[in-house]
């Protein structure tokens, strides 16, 4: 192959769709792959895959590119989603998404690209990167409400080496106008939410599939009175506030009608904590509550993705959750193993096995998993 081939991770999205069009227009030799990381009940109803591939024909097609699908499914199922269930089982909350790519999209992608004789891959992220002083540096991308970098922070010097993300410098908006120009029938598509082996099913009823009930009381965390049932501790989550089934609270023989209606965002109950060894889930009401609230987490699987720490007792910014705005925080106690993070500000409902990433500026810095 020549040396600028590049294998382009298509979904069967507009994302995807055009970063493999932006490639082929700056004189690359483009190959698309569909990769296929689901199998146990890939139906139409809650998997897009199908459409997707067809979607990824369509636009390989108007582009002028070949595509070779590839089944990742046995690598998915054990390096990505038996992680998936072990976290729940130990009462964490995983985010599959930073796990795939950092073991399926830059790892068994990557491999099987540098195998078609590629010298890059590419991928339709909202992320940058770029060589700055002899090492790699995986960047926030231009559209800030569309940035994925978060969910990039686990690559390595070598991934990034061989990766390009084009739609960098592009808004959502934007491109969804070059789609539309160049004629793809994707740039009007709804964006994937989620990920493929949960779809659009109710989230419980697909976990009871893998992990059986276990019901136990739910009690409230301030005095320890019994407030209902669960199901399993895995199916909540900190934070939590539907799904509870938490009647209205008796005082003096009467029925509190507000805490019943949860009349106001203050009456309302919130999942603040969870006792594995005695199965009990415990509950707090009001947003605001103290419990929820903390201004340290501890981290534990660090990657950085320089290859070492960043230094501790130095201002960056981290994000504890996906969607969290990004807040001033610094690094203590830092090890190989572990560190702690602390806050400016109080963040509200930290999840252990939900990612906290870090950041000096555009630039993510790595990150670790919240216990």
């Amino acid at each position: 192959m020549s040396e600028k081939t590049v294998v382009v991770g298509l979904s069967g999205g507009v994302d995807s769709a055009v970063a493999a069009l932006l490639l082929k227009r700056q004189g690359w030799k483009v190959i698309g792959l569909f990769m296929k990381n689901w199998e146990d009940d890939d139906t139409d109803d809650y998997c897009s895959s199908r459409q997707d591939l067809i979607d990824v024909m369509s636009v390989a097609d108007v582009i002028g590119i070949d595509v070779e699908v590839v089944n990742f499914a046995a690598e998915y199922r054990e390096r990505v989603f038996a992680e998936f269930l072990a976290e729940y089982q130990a009462g964490r909350t995983p985010n599959p998404d930073v796990l795939c790519n950092s073991e399926i999209k830059f790892k068994a992608f990557l491999d099987h690209a540098m195998q078609l004789g590629a010298t890059r891959i590419a991928t339709g992220h909202y992320a940058g990167v770029r060589e700055f002083d002899g090492r790699f540096q995986l960047l926030k991308a231009e559209d800030g409400t569309k940035d994925q970098s978060y969910f990039l922070y686990r690559l390595n010097q070598a991934q990034l080496s061989r990766t390009l993300f084009p739609l960098a410098n592009l808004y959502k908006r934007e491109v969804r106008k070059i789609a539309e120009a160049e004629g793809l029938h994707v740039a009007a598509k709804k964006d994937s939410t989620g990920i493929c082996f949960i779809g659009e099913r109710p989230f419980k009823e697909f976990l009871s599939r893998y992990l059986p009930p276990k019901p136990g009381e739910i009690r409230r965390l301030d005095d320890g009175k019994i407030l209902g049932a669960h199901d399993g501790l895995m199916y909540h989550t900190i934070g939590q506030r539907k799904g509870l089934h938490i009647g209205g609270l008796k005082e003096n023989g009467k029925e509190n009608a507000r805490e019943k209606t949860g009349g106001g965002e203050h009456d309302a109950w919130f999942v603040a904590g969870k006792d594995m060894t005695s199965n009990i889930l415990y509950v707090v009401q009001g947003h605001d509550h103290p419990a929820l609230l903390k201004h340290t987490l501890t981290a534990r699987q660090l990657s950085w993705i320089a290859g070492e720490a960043p230094r501790p007792h130095w201002v960056y910014t981290a994000k504890p959750r996906y969607r969290a705005d990004d807040t001033a925080c610094e690094i203590e106690r830092l090890d190989g193993q572990s560190c702690e993070i602390h806050f400016a500000e109080a963040q509200w409902a930290l999840t252990p096995g939900q990612s906290v990433v870090l950041y000096e500026s555009r630039v993510c810095l790595g990150g670790g998993v919240i216990v």
